[in-house]
């Protein structure tokens, strides 16, 4: 299948979104979501364009994508305010 890293990376930040909206009790999956989406898409970033280490072709770039996805939840949950 052609684009299936794109779409393993895709349904993984959904999955690490769902998975951390469901660990913290919070319900907001529209915000988990765009946090864990613009981080993979940062990964991905940081992974192809930046420091080479793999092209869009291979699934290098997926794990990459997956963890900046991981740290990006880790820290919005941690920095969020707290009212």
């Amino acid at each position: 299948m052609q684009y299936a890293e794109i779409i393993v990376a895709v349904l993984g930040a959904f999955a690490l979104a769902w998975t951390a909206d469901q660990l913290t009790g919070r319900r907001g999956l529209f915000a988990t979501s765009l946090v864990s989406g613009v981080a993979a898409v940062a990964g991905w970033f940081l992974a192809v364009r930046v420091f080479a280490v793999s092209t869009t072709d291979q699934w290098t770039w997926v794990g990459w994508s997956l963890v900046a996805s991981a740290l990006a939840l880790a820290t919005f949950f941690l920095f969020r305010n707290k009212r």
